[in-house]
């Protein structure tokens, strides 16, 4: 699979379930390969094999997958933590089977650079600021999607 990174979310760890004292590591990310398609990825493995990965490459960045697992995807728990995809399925990467290379978009398809900043969510299914703002008392308790623009950064 190749695509470009649209999103990744930090390192983190969980106790190991298995081997009581030990921790297991995981990050996600999401690729996108078309202005229709794109798919979460879920890494899962020993912390050095993890954090590795995780800075291999950033948003931005064209990645090609091989071997990974491909899943179905339990769509109520993982959707909480990971952007919604059009696809009922997620790959899993695997320290012992799966690789990911980085390249270029450039090098890859300069295509695949136009489709960094396309909404992965449809144009009328969000708010603005605004709406929220003028309507916040019958939004109370709604999960929304919100449109807004960073302005400013500061400390």
């Amino acid at each position: 699979v190749i695509g470009v990174v649209i999103g990744k979310t930090d390192v983190r760890s969980f106790p190991d379930r298995k081997n009581i004292g030990t921790e297991r590591y995981t990050f996600n990310f999401t690729i996108r390969d078309s202005p229709t398609y794109f798919i979460n990825v879920q890494s899962w493995g020993r912390e050095e094999y993890i954090r590795s990965l995780s800075e291999s490459f950033r948003v931005g960045d064209c990645v090609t997958i091989e071997n990974p697992l491909i899943q179905s995807k339990e769509a109520e728990r993982e959707e909480k933590f990971n952007p919604v995809t059009p696809s009922c399925y997620k790959l899993l990467l695997s320290e012992n089977h799966s690789v990911v290379k980085t390249s270029s978009c450039y090098d890859t398809d300069t295509r695949l650079l136009s489709l960094l900043h396309l909404p992965v969510k449809d144009p009328q299914d969000y708010y603005s600021l605004g709406d929220i703002v003028a309507n916040g008392q019958s939004l109370h308790g709604r999960v929304l999607n919100v449109l807004a623009a960073v302005m400013s950064v500061s400390k």
